[in-house]
């Protein structure tokens, strides 16, 4: 490519967190329970991995999977585990919240914003379940967010790239796209040519075998299956795929 695009991570645990920065990402952002669209890392995952990261480190401030629209109790939580990633000196944090209208809830945006200080802050894909993302982008750069995670309001990027192409062109040079879903080594290229992003965000995950000897009991076989991890090799890929002329 033309221009170096960054590559983010998303890692959901501290394994996959090192593995992104052994496979040459540019930023991490550090969740939990990806399996419903990632949750806020424990206190011992995000105090580990800021000691052993030497890239950036973001972490998702979401304190329970479904919607976005919270409440007092939980605006609590996120502005106490906002104060601990302030604290141990990450880089950023990765916030969302909407109304029951479908529309960025300012109120609580401005909260987060204000208890994140001078750390950035990513807008994350909440902003694909707003009626008008366009008007959602304004509001982002009024908050003084630093970028905004989007799929274009599709199942994934290539979908939405056309989408993500018209964030983009909004945008400018007042907040950074951020392009995600369904990103891999063998369409990531595909995807910055169609949206014009310089920077994209990946998973990088493979399936992890379970280390028991014994397989576990019908009813009980959650609690002993395999796992999906972040890999060196997928992250070495993508960025191989990004580096790669064309």
């Amino acid at each position: 490519m033309s221009r170096r695009v960054l590559l983010e991570i998303a890692a959901g645990s501290l394994v996959s967190a090192i593995a992104a920065q052994d496979g040459g990402a540019d930023r991490v952002e550090l969740c939990e329970n990806l399996g419903e669209g990632g949750c806020t890392p424990s206190f011992g995952t995000l105090a580990v991995a800021r000691e052993r990261l030497r890239i950036p480190l973001h972490v998702l401030i979401r304190p329970r999977g479904g919607d976005f629209v919270y409440d007092a109790a939980e605006l609590e939580v996120m502005l106490r585990d906002i104060e601990q990633c302030v604290r141990l000196g990450c880089d950023g944090v990765v916030v969302g919240a909407l109304d029951a209208h479908a529309q960025l809830d300012v109120a609580t945006m401005t909260a987060l914003r204000d208890a994140a200080g001078t750390l950035e802050v990513t807008l994350h894909r909440a902003i694909d379940l707003v009626a008008n993302p366009l008007q959602a982008l304004e509001v982002a750069i009024a908050l003084r967010c630093n970028r905004v995670l989007t799929s274009g309001a599709q199942r994934d990027a290539l979908i939405g790239a056309h989408a993500i192409a018209a964030l983009v062109a909004q945008a400018g040079a007042r907040i950074q796209i951020l392009a995600g879903a369904g990103i891999d080594a063998g369409n990531v290229a595909r995807i910055v040519q169609l949206s014009g992003v310089d920077q994209v965000h990946a998973s990088a995950r493979a399936r992890r075998a379970s280390a028991m000897r014994v397989a576990p009991t019908t009813v009980l076989a959650g609690l002993g299956a395999d796992t999906l991890q972040t890999e060196v090799a997928r992250v070495r890929a993508l960025r191989q795929a990004l580096d790669a002329p064309g």
